[in-house]
């Protein structure tokens, strides 16, 4: 074995690793790093100490010949060339019981850098989901509290959904009030790039003290640098995955794929990689699929799973726009927010049509789905007439079925926003509507 091999080896059994080198060349976010060739890995900390400014805290997201790249977790400013850099390990992440109730950074540590108590098994951040012959069947259906969900909209343990809407259609609120109501032991919300403001109040006025009960949420506020918002999102998915190696059922609320996703393109460009559709760089699809796949049923030795809802981001309701379209794809169902719907004063503003569970038919029971498909389709005849109605041309008597559609119509929209206590009693009051819309026509 060569020296410089020997050398590496005896590097990488160090812990911590002391290696010292000085910044070469800093070219916009980019901060090239000499010393470390052939011994820093992607992934790993460099501390730069400058005088004046204090210490930086960089991310290793490209290697060099001779040099190493790395991005910076906080400002640039005082930074100059020569200045002593240290390469360290990453620390591991060691979620813990005991982070129920908190609100935890991309390092483990609780928001205002207080330490927290670290578990005694380390998480991966970017972990493996479970093989996918060895992995269990998504699981019974689950109780929201919502009534659309329950019944037309059904999720069963284990299911990941996409819950798409533009900004101030009411996000947050449906989320806050799956994270109070909905089935589950656990859950872990990941609040990727949202603003400070917000972060707070989510915690203390929408979920509220008894709501952190059995939370644990996770943030990287829109105000820090990308690759500390990709490792909040990785953050995310390994504290789900520890609640849920230990038999819990695990609700996971991450919100959004479309800044984690943002936060990626930001990293992969710094680190060379070349801009394809809109910006994004080819590697966003896999790395969005390797996200949401860590989500979804346990593997078949343990007894947890994971329920998960990713939000998306989509400007101007453009269902086809980059992110939107990658995740579609990959998980079982999406429930789409509509404007419009938010600007009439109904929330949650699902767009039933439009939305689709892929839990369903399996989810319910035949006579269940029969009242499933009942409702879509007069959702979708009302929409058809509904032209017709806002000039003065429609006129009733011509048509059975869009007769019953018009006068059905106003106690589903009402449906959407109901509560309810359980699937059953769910698809009762559905039941209910349809048959009054019946006798009414």
């Amino acid at each position: 074995m060569s020296a410089f091999r020997q050398f590496a080896a005896a590097a990488e059994a160090l812990d911590p690793l002391v290696l010292k080198g000085t910044v070469r060349r800093i070219a916009g976010d980019v901060v090239e790093i000499g010393g470390f060739s052939g011994i820093a890995r992607i992934g790993d900390l460099v501390r730069i100490y400058r005088r004046a400014a204090g210490r930086l805290t960089c991310e290793v997201v490209a290697l060099g010949e001779g040099t190493v790249s790395v991005m910076p977790y906080g400002s640039l400013h005082g930074l100059r060339e020569g200045h002593e850099a240290i390469l360290e390990r990453s620390p591991d992440f060691r979620p813990d019981e005991s982070w129920l109730g908190e609100v935890v950074d991309a390092f483990g540590k609780r928001l205002d850098g207080a330490d927290l108590l670290r578990g005694e098994t380390a998480c991966p951040l970017r972990a493996s989901p479970p093989m996918a012959t060895r992995r269990r069947r998504t699981g019974a259906r689950l109780s929201t509290g919502l009534a659309v969900l329950d019944t037309m909209l059904p999720f069963v343990r284990g299911q990941r959904v996409g819950l798409f809407a533009g900004s101030g259609v009411g996000k947050s609120r449906l989320l806050a009030r799956l994270a109070t109501s909905m089935d589950a032991d656990v859950v872990v919300v990941g609040l990727i790039g949202e603003r400070g403001r917000e972060v707070r109040e989510f915690v203390e006025e929408t979920v509220g003290a008894e709501g952190m009960r059995r939370c644990c949420v996770i943030t990287a506020t829109s105000d820090q640098p990308a690759a500390i918002k990709r490792r909040a999102s990785w953050a995310t998915l390994a504290t789900a995955e520890y609640f849920r190696d230990r038999g819990k059922n695990v609700l996971l609320l991450f919100d959004s794929l479309t800044r984690y996703a943002e936060a990626h393109r930001e990293v992969a460009l710094t680190a060379g990689e070349a801009p394809s559709l809109r910006g994004f760089p080819p590697s966003t699809s896999p790395m969005i699929a390797s996200l949401c796949e860590r989500a979804g049923p346990g593997p078949e030795d343990g007894k947890g799973d994971i329920t998960a809802v990713f939000t998306v981001l989509v400007a101007g309701s453009d269902m086809d726009e980059p992110v939107a379209d990658m995740v579609r794809g990959v998980l079982d169902g999406h429930i789409i927010l509509d404007r419009t719907i938010a600007e009439r004063g109904r929330f949650p503003a699902i767009d039933v049509r439009r939305s689709v569970s892929r839990s369903l038919p399996d989810a319910a029971s035949a006579e269940e789905n029969v009242l499933i498909a009942k409702a879509r389709s007069v959702f979708g005849a009302y929409e058809k007439v509904l032209p017709m109605i806002q000039v003065g041309l429609y006129k009733p008597g011509g048509d059975a079925a869009t007769d019953y559609a018009v006068e059905t119509w106003p106690h589903l929209d009402g449906f959407v926003t109901e509560g309810s206590a359980s699937p059953e009693d769910g698809f009762a009051l559905l039941s209910s509507l349809l048959a009054r819309g019946q006798a009414t026509g």
